[in-house]
């Protein structure tokens, strides 16, 4: 997977997500506009509202403002270089979650009312939307922030054994990303979010029928969607995700050999993490893998980028374990 390609599964994910943020602010008022007053109370004063809005200016003007956000975010993004994605991420998440809510609180505030003037109070909404909309801001920083990390670059290695003068220390990582698991987590994560905006809104009731199933697959399409591999002294992790949960570790000590190995989709039964009769497989995309065959369980393979360095490097350190040197 080039840098490239994992470039356009963040630009596609992030397209996504803005596109579905304004269609949410848009078709919600819409939708709601059989029980709601000509004119939306927009603005409080405390308890009591205090500026309205016509309908239509209610729901197209929030979804403009958040279009011109975006595309802001989008273009100062692209300016900054890649150490940007960290403020980038968090901007869109936060922003188009604090609007969405926001939407959803004016539309259930105005619901079945004759006069805008006889409004409910959002301010219980406001307090929420503040918390889920900074909360999903420091997921977006911290997934921005780790796919920011540098890779550390070792110098080729002669043979399956990488040769380490004494007193050094070699670290290996490498990424992997599928930006078509990405698509459809975000697909199915704006499913999963406008159900629960509309519910927000009061238009139905919590569908935990269509919500729960589509922000299950989301997360779980998310969580395996992206991996990284990094090999140190202490053995190989390798973490799933943009937050890079779950993990899993093996000590240096108790991996028995490492080594590359092509392998397709077709032969380990599919994308994502597989088990089969190879063992287990994290696949991201055909190609070169790093395998490793631990002194207890099934072998485990992980497709990822530069894999010879990565098997010649742990298998240096796993014979330095057992040997003790």
């Amino acid at each position: 997977m080039t840098d490239r390609m994992k470039k356009d599964g963040a630009r596609w994910g992030a397209a996504v997500w803005a596109v579905g943020v304004s269609v949410v602010l848009a078709a919600l008022p819409f939708a709601a506009s059989g029980r709601l007053p000509d004119r939306l109370a927009t603005h409080w004063d405390g308890r009591a509202p205090d500026g309205s809005m016509p309908l239509w200016a209610a729901a197209l003007l929030p979804a403009l403002a958040w279009a011109v956000l975006a595309l802001s975010i989008a273009f100062a993004g692209r300016r900054g270089g890649s150490p940007s994605g960290a403020w980038v991420g968090a901007s869109l998440l936060s922003g188009g979650v604090f609007l969405a809510s926001a939407q959803a609180s004016i539309v259930r505030a105005n619901l079945d009312r004759a006069d805008w003037k006889d409004a409910e109070s959002v301010g219980a909404g406001v307090v929420i939307t503040a918390v889920v909309a900074v909360a999903a801001g420091v997921l977006g920083w911290l997934a921005g922030r780790r796919a920011a990390l540098p890779t550390v670059a070792v110098r080729p290695a002669a043979g399956d054994v990488m040769e380490i003068p004494a007193g050094e220390r070699r670290v290996w990582l490498s990424r992997t990303s599928n930006p078509w698991l990405h698509l459809i987590g975000a697909l199915t994560g704006l499913v999963a979010a406008a159900g629960t905006m509309v519910a927000a809104g009061g238009l139905i009731g919590v569908e935990w029928a269509l919500i729960t199933p589509f922000a299950c697959a989301s997360l779980g399409t998310l969580a395996f969607a992206s991996v990284q591999a990094r090999v140190t002294e202490a053995g190989l992790e390798v973490a799933f995700g943009p937050l890079g949960w779950p993990a899993r570790r093996w000590a240096a000590g108790d991996i028995v050999s490492a080594r590359v190995e092509n392998r397709r989709p077709a032969q380990v039964g599919g994308w994502g993490y597989r088990l089969s009769g190879l063992g287990t497989t994290v696949m991201l995309r055909s190609g070169e893998c790093l395998v490793i065959h631990p002194r207890k369980g099934s072998e485990f393979a992980v497709s990822v980028d530069d894999a010879e360095r990565g098997a010649a490097l742990l298998n240096a350190l796993a014979a330095k374990q057992r040997t003790g040197a």
